[in-house]
């Protein structure tokens, strides 16, 4: 008879998302590592315990110079990953996210959504997901920037506005702005 094939699951990192044996390899090793002690302190100990480490040691056939070159290379990556994630929390930071309602033709308007892609917010989806939710039109258009933005049929400003903080937790509601576009008054000859 045939044997019942048994299930493996698979471990993978919260931080990095690699199984964690990968993750020395990963420029954000330090949080992985911290990540695997805290939530998994038995497989943490298999890989990083001074019983593992002196194993992988004596594996490795590299000089001196080759452990060092490579140990100031990953120090560098790290440092490198490290700059560039404080960039991207300051660029997230400092961004706002703007809600115009622009007037168009006498009572029509469009509600205009800028900045939310620097949040992670995927524009299409959210464009389909207002175009539903208010049963108008919504898509993502290239502003005169040239910068993508969600452009929605209608005054629905105040409830982008509530539907954004409810649906993206990630965007915080201090850096939404509303405001309000009106074109200028012909003025009669």
């Amino acid at each position: 008879m045939a044997q019942a094939a048994t299930k493996k699951t698979v471990l993978y990192c919260g931080v990095c998302t690699l199984p964690p044996e990968y993750c020395e390899f990963s420029a954000s090793r330090k949080a992985c590592e911290q990540w695997l002690g805290e939530t998994h302190p038995e497989e943490y100990m298999r890989l990083y315990s001074d019983e593992a480490l002196t194993d992988k040691m004596a594996m490795t056939t590299l000089s001196d110079d080759k452990v060092a070159k490579e140990a100031a290379k990953m120090e560098k990556a790290i440092t490198k990953e490290e700059a560039r994630m404080a960039r991207d929390l300051v660029k997230k930071n400092s961004s706002r996210v703007v809600i115009k309602r622009v007037e168009r033709n006498k009572r029509k308007c469009v509600t205009s959504i800028f900045g939310l892609d620097v949040f992670g917010v995927d524009l299409k989806k959210t464009a389909k997901m207002f175009a539903n939710h208010f049963a108008c039109g919504g898509s993502v258009a290239k502003n005169p920037q040239g910068l993508d933005e969600i452009l929605v049929q209608g005054d629905f400003s105040e409830k982008i506005l509530q539907l954004i903080l409810k649906d993206h937790p990630e965007v915080p509601e201090a850096n939404i702005d509303l405001t309000e576009e009106k074109k200028p008054k012909k003025m009669a000859p």
